[in-house]
């Protein structure tokens, strides 16, 4: 799945991010904040990973989208297929776009990717951290959106297929689905409305470790370390420097505010990640719980620009 630069730097915060820190903690102490059902979101990835193994092409991809349909049925559901030409040959994708309308003209997109590693396909691996954390994490987060209009932007939830390499990752062969729907929304217009795209990545690790993402928009990435900070969870985010290829960087090529939320630090050494090792006994609800209170502090922090 994703690239990461080879060098990977232990940062210490700056003066002016500590700082940052304190004040936006100390400012916002007894204001009201929203709180997300980690429980609940790690519920949901339990349901999504029990499809099995969810390559592209697979009985379990099949499986898994099925099931994102069940669970987006009453929404505005729009569902984006396409071919991709792939080094395994052409392969059909389907993105999922799950629409909750606000108040004022614009778009916050907040993504994940659902399929799992292709050239695992003959090993018991089902990425219960890698795709199926972020996909349970976005289940949740639309029980915040039904049944009212939001107060500020539209919240757009995007799931993207064909996010890993069938071969090997290259620019040319991760990310099919990320690619496709970015091109698609500047052809049409869409994207000039997206106000900012938050995307999630292997954020259910009982470590959570959240990198701070050197690719990523800059005040993006300073609104999601305030958002933590007002929690008391600054500890989680942004204690190293890492540089990611991943689903939000077609969307950064073209100009849209990016921060891609991803804990590239599973198991010692990273060793979970990409193994059969890679299941739901490694996550757990208090990850899913700090990153979702995030994603909807953040939320409310862009509608406040």
């Amino acid at each position: 799945m994703k690239f990461r630069s080879s060098a990977l730097l232990r940062a210490a915060l700056t003066g002016a991010a500590a700082l940052l820190f304190l004040s936006a903690a100390g400012a916002e102490a007894s204001q009201s904040l929203p709180h997300f059902d980690g429980t609940a979101a790690l519920e949901y990835t339990s349901a999504f990973v029990a499809a099995g193994p969810r390559w592209v092409g697979s009985d379990g991809h099949a499986r898994a989208q099925a099931f994102l349909e069940r669970q987006f049925a009453k929404d505005d559901l729009e569902k984006d297929t396409f071919t991709a030409s792939t080094p395994a040959g052409p392969m059909r994708m389907t993105n999922f776009i799950v629409k909750f309308p606000g108040k004022r003209d614009g778009i916050i997109v907040l993504a994940s990717h659902y399929d799992t590693n292709y050239p695992l396909k003959n090993t018991s691996y089902i990425g219960a951290n890698d795709g199926g954390s972020s996909t349970g994490l976005l289940l949740e987060l639309a029980s915040s959106f039904r049944g009212h209009k939001l107060e500020g932007y539209s919240v757009w939830l995007v799931l993207f297929d064909g996010e890993e390499a069938f071969r090997n990752w290259t620019d040319s062969d991760s990310a099919y689905g990320s690619k496709h729907l970015a091109a698609k929304w500047q052809k049409d217009g869409t994207l000039k409305r997206v106000k900012a795209f938050l995307l999630a990545d292997m954020i259910g690790d009982r470590n959570l470790d959240v990198d701070r993402d050197s690719t990523s928009t800059p005040w993006l990435l300073n609104l999601i370390g305030e958002a933590a900070a007002k929690y008391g969870d600054q500890s989680y985010f942004f204690q190293r420097v890492n540089s990611v290829g991943d689903d939000h960087t077609a969307f950064l090529k073209r100009g849209v505010a990016c921060a891609d939320v991803i804990d590239f630090d599973y198991g010692p050494d990273n060793s979970y990640w990409h193994t059969p090792q890679d299941t739901m006994d490694k996550l757990s609800a208090k990850s899913l719980t700090v990153t979702g209170d995030v994603f909807l502090e953040t939320i409310r922090l862009i509608n406040q620009r």
